[in-house]
């Protein structure tokens, strides 16, 4: 804003310079002389549409790849300050020594934990037995999953069934059963004494219990006659006395189906029941030469060319086999498909 002092002269025409509107004024008021220069904003601007062409634009401190390359190597090493990732050689032994102190402190301390809670444990049984739940069962042969196919005029289809039943059955030949275990009272369990470090006796087993699903009279186990023979065990469970006094016997069926596509199956040993004088099982570290007792199912009438699910259950005192979110719990389900 410009003001007139006394008698002060007329102000000179603005002066355009790059845009920007300087006014001097000289203005006598009271014997004093102003020069003021003013910015007057309110002045039209001249446009100029190449100004910003002309214009160098300002540096905004990029930096190019050979310049962030000369750092990274200041950084990895500099000679100057003698520094190694921005470490002098006796701070890197500092915080190493200081590293490797805590690290062996944290390690002490497990090693420790670890050998106290060891001290707590047997190897001999398990600490906590009251959540064991009854026990599973498993088949033999078990190649390619819980289906068993073959035809009867391709022995190439039933040959590996027949070698893994014989190789699985190695374990219970009567010779090597006579001379590594004793003969039990059958029909009552087999209870021993002495401390848990003790070494266990076990009942023999005989692999011509078995009968006509022991290998001996048909070596194929009845797969060349479209009769196969299957092994059904019960898995190992520390202490564990089966049927509560009453051996537990085997039952198959049609799991879902037409029942007529089972007509006959055959146990063996006796009437398909695992003997009481298997039991009870003291583990693996003392019971070196225990071999489980085995139900041989002879399936001798099948459907042909069908595949017919099969379910075998356990059966007796204590036995869970209708458990839907277990189907190995006291049961087991297979599929026998038996081709011409």
């Amino acid at each position: 804003m410009l003001q007139k002092c006394g008698n002060s002269p007329s102000l000179p025409r603005p002066q355009v310079f790059s845009g920007h509107v300087h006014t001097e004024v000289q203005l006598a008021c009271g014997g004093c002389v102003l020069q003021l220069f003013q910015e007057n904003k309110h002045e039209e601007k001249v446009q100029d549409p190449d100004r910003e062409k002309r214009e160098p634009k300002a540096d905004m401190g990029s930096k190019t790849w050979a310049d962030l390359a000369g750092e990274m190597k200041i950084f990895l090493w500099n000679p100057e300050e003698r520094t190694c990732l921005g470490r002098t050689a006796k701070s890197w032994g500092l915080i190493l020594l200081f590293y490797f102190i805590f690290y062996m402190c944290l390690a002490g301390m497990f090693a420790f934990c670890l050998y106290v809670m060891l001290l707590t444990l047997s190897p001999y049984t398990p600490r906590y037995r009251d959540r064991v739940s009854p026990p599973g069962v498993m088949i033999r042969p078990y190649l390619n999953g819980f289906t068993i196919a073959f035809n009867v005029s391709q022995p190439s289809t039933w040959q590996p069934y027949v070698d893994s039943m014989h190789h699985f059955l190695a374990a219970y030949d009567d010779k090597v059963q006579e001379e590594k275990n004793i003969e039990c009272v059958p029909g009552q369990y087999f209870i021993q004494g002495g401390s848990d470090s003790e070494e266990k006796k076990a009942c023999q087993f005989k692999r011509s219990l078995l009968q006509n699903c022991s290998g001996i009279q048909d070596p194929t186990f009845g797969y060349s006659r479209g009769q196969p023979c299957i092994l059904l065990k019960m898995n190992r469970i520390i202490g564990y006395r089966p049927g509560a006094g009453v051996p537990v016997s085997v039952e198959c069926k049609v799991q879902k189906g037409n029942e007529s596509h089972l007509r006959s199956v055959d146990f063996y040993p006796g009437n398909g029941t695992f003997d009481l004088m298997y039991y009870p099982y003291y583990g693996k570290f003392t019971h070196v030469n225990y071999t489980s007792p085995l139900v041989a199912m002879h399936f001798t009438d099948v459907q042909r060319n069908y595949l017919v699910p099969i379910q075998c259950s356990l059966n007796g005192k204590g036995i869970i086999n209708d458990l839907n979110s277990d189907r190995f719990l006291g049961r087991i389900i297979f599929t026998l498909s038996i081709g011409k």
